[in-house]
């Protein structure tokens, strides 16, 4: 049996003493026997190290780990048993030179990786071991809500007087916990989350923009159905390169994550394949980052063909890169017939439907794409104006539409409400007593840092602004980062080829706004109109302005 952890400078008699540990028997009505305890102690104090053990229920010893003097090193003890409530199975015990109590580095391991229990044994100056302590998972109604420690430290207590039937405990304990996560059970359709943000400090306003891409975040959560209960936000001098936040105050969100019973981390920030994975493998919480919250939203809400076929592509893209950094704990070789030999590998497999896939739908989404040039042609061709609304997500576009048209579209206070253009035809007047008819067309709204493989699945519905003879530029008055709103979609302009349409730029929500900012955005932008979208009266100022435009 093989030994783990910090063994380079042992001498042959250590090792062999110390494999000889693998023999021993421990059964559950003990935390540790004493014949084991002795082998422990003997091992460290001969090698200045610490030693430890991890024991499985059945009463074998499934690794002897040696440490440094100070902090002991866990091997990959593969997945956690995915029944609700249950532990590991293994309990961690394991010597301290220097008569200390269980270290921070425990308390994870145990939290983290929900180990049965952690137990420390502490050796004195003498070299004797005198003490125990010991420490395991607890639900936080266990401390009635007093303490969020998530877990419960006893001793130090003399080695003779630790009395612990490690069996019954863990069977209280898991179903305790059981019951816990059956009287918890999250109503948000995706579970409980905490919210990450690594800013870097050096950077100008790098607090107020952390504070604003959490706040962004936050209402991105929202509209997918996710529950956020805590949020955490890292200066640093730069981001980790493998892990992007640092690896103690991930540690501690690891932890505060399982004492809030929560599934989920949602980084605001688009991860690399490697640092998902590296992420990935410090926790069994679920990490996601921006882009995958973007494209969760945009499949619940995508609506017509094209906007189902432009998500699946989208997902498709992000996806492919990342298949080789997945880990199922399963062989990634295929069996049966036409399995034999050299073979494909099952990574291989799904590597090669999925760019077939992502051929296919790009095939389909360019059928698509002409069939919007015939219509918009036709449009073109019937000589009615067109105006297109634009801006920031969650602006008001479709509300905005709906009052001037009398549409029913979909008009959520939420992130992406809509995916799908809408075109509504309107009357305005005309020269002297006529009507003009102009076409309306609601479009999908700007995001910051949107993903370059979303943005170009999504080109082609935004290109229906185009053929616009004007886009009337929403902007939500009432969002603290208005102006940098703003910045986003003179972006997307760009990238469109667009900026060279009319622009009447129209400022949403001034119900919202107090009186003095509302001055404050008049004088900085004096040629722009200040609206409130659901007042009929209000939006409809906004086409006998548009008739300079389009008339």
């Amino acid at each position: 049996m093989d030994l783990y952890g910090n063994t380079t400078g042992l001498s042959p008699a250590v090792k062999k003493k110390l494999e000889r540990i693998y023999r021993r028997r421990v059964p559950l009505d003990c935390i540790s026997t004493p014949e084991l305890t002795r082998s422990l102690v003997e091992g460290s104090l001969e090698s200045r190290r610490q030693i430890g053990v991890l024991i499985h229920r059945s009463g074998e010893i499934d690794y002897v780990i040696v440490g440094s003097a100070t902090k002991l090193m866990l091997p990959d003890i593969g997945r956690l048993r995915s029944a609700e409530g249950r532990f590991r199975g293994l309990r961690l015990v394991h010597t301290h030179l220097y008569h200390e109590p269980l270290s921070r580095d425990d308390i994870i391991d145990l939290v983290r990786l929900r180990l049965d229990l952690v137990a420390a044994i502490q050796i004195a100056s003498s070299g004797e071991a005198r003490s125990m302590t010991y420490a395991y998972n607890t639900p936080l109604s266990r401390t009635d809500g007093k303490s969020q420690a998530g877990y419960q430290e006893i001793g130090p207590i003399p080695l003779g007087q630790v009395k612990v039937h490690v069996g019954s405990l863990m069977a209280d304990l898991e179903s305790e916990f059981a019951r816990y996560s059956a009287l918890h059970r999250v109503q948000a359709r995706e579970g409980r989350a905490i919210l990450v943000h690594v800013a870097e400090k050096n950077r100008p306003e790098a607090w107020r923009r952390a504070e604003e891409g959490m706040c962004e975040l936050r209402e991105l959560a929202y509209t997918a159905g996710t529950e956020v209960v805590d949020e955490v936000i890292q200066m640093r001098e730069c981001l980790d390169p493998q892990l992007v936040i640092g690896k103690g105050k991930l540690e501690d969100i690891i932890l505060r994550a399982m004492e809030l019973d929560v599934c989920t981390l949602l980084f605001d920030h688009n991860l690399t394949p490697a640092q998902a994975t590296a992420l990935s493998r410090m926790t069994d919480l679920k990490i996601i980052d921006r882009t995958q919250l973007i494209l969760d939203i945009f499949a619940q809400r995508a609506e017509s063909r094209d906007g189902k076929l432009q998500v699946e592509l989208a997902q498709l893209k992000y996806s492919l890169p990342r298949l080789s950094q997945r880990d199922d704990s399963l062989s990634r070789l295929t069996g049966g017939i036409g399995g034999r030999g050299p073979g494909e590998t099952k990574l291989e497999i799904g590597k090669r439907r999925a760019k077939e896939r992502i051929a296919y739908l790009e095939d389909q989404l360019r059928q698509l794409a002409k069939q919007r040039a015939q219509r918009r042609h036709k449009r073109e061709r019937s000589c009615v104006p067109a105006l297109a609304i634009v801006g920031y997500t969650n602006a008001g576009k479709s509300t905005f539409l709906n009052t001037l048209t009398g549409a029913q579209v979909l008009a959520e206070n939420k992130l992406f409400a809509t995916l799908d253009t809408r075109s509504r035809q309107v009357e305005i007047e005309g020269v002297g007593q006529s009507k003009e008819k102009v076409i309306i067309t609601d479009t999908v709204g700007f995001i910051r840092n949107l993903p370059p493989d979303l943005f170009a699945a999504f080109r082609a519905t935004f290109e229906e602004t185009a053929i616009a003879s004007v886009l009337l530029h929403l902007v939500d008055a009432s969002a603290l980062a208005y102006e940098e709103h703003m910045a986003v979609a003179e972006q997307v302009f760009e990238k469109l080829g667009i900026e060279s349409i009319p622009r009447l730029l129209v400022f949403n929500k001034v119900d919202l706004i107090s009186d003095l900012v509302s001055t404050a955005i008049q004088q900085r932008y004096p040629e722009a109109l200040m609206i409130n979208a659901r007042d009929p009266v209000s939006a409809k100022s906004v086409l006998s302005r548009m008739t300079h435009f389009v008339l």
